[in-house]
């Protein structure tokens, strides 16, 4: 299986670089897994609904344009299912085993996913109610696929 992490934005933290970076490493173990990072439209302070949906559908644009047709996408979106990490790790496996051979997560931006990506997705995963930065939710992506693919082969992961 093939994973991709589309993300909008750049990471700027050191600290955040070297989590990502750690678990990337940790992954190539059991997966290949690729980040592409794409470029976040400036926006001003006080935006209006259209000013926002404009900037959501630039970015949103430049995330179709990354996503193969083959490809099982998955949007990370606050409205989108919650999981457990067991969860989590049964339904990669059962994608892995589906024959997917691809599959995209997608990250948004600061003001989150368009509707177009959204309506392209296969699904789109939570991992909480609350709002995280779009760099944070990058690290603990990479956390989650990492321990999942511990909890697939019977390996300990911290509880």
């Amino acid at each position: 299986m093939n994973i991709t992490i589309i993300a909008v934005g750049k990471i700027k933290e050191k600290h955040m670089k070297q989590g990502i970076a750690e678990y990337l490493k940790r992954l190539l173990a059991y997966t290949k897994i690729n980040i592409v990072e794409l470029p976040d439209e400036k926006a001003p302070e006080n935006l209006n609904d259209t000013q926002m949906q404009q900037i959501k559908k630039k970015e949103g644009g430049r995330i179709l344009d990354k996503i193969h047709p083959d490809a099982y996408v998955i949007a990370l979106a606050i409205e989108g299912k919650q999981k457990s990490s067991e969860q989590f790790a049964e339904h990669i496996g059962r994608l892995s085993a589906s024959g997917k051979n691809s599959v995209i997560f997608v990250i948004g931006g600061s003001l989150g996913l368009s509707e177009e990506v959204m309506k392209r997705a296969d699904e789109s995963l939570s991992f909480s109610k609350m709002t995280f930065p779009h760099q944070l939710m990058r690290l603990i992506l990479t956390e989650q696929v990492y321990r999942a693919f511990r909890i697939l082969r019977g390996e300990p992961y911290h509880k």
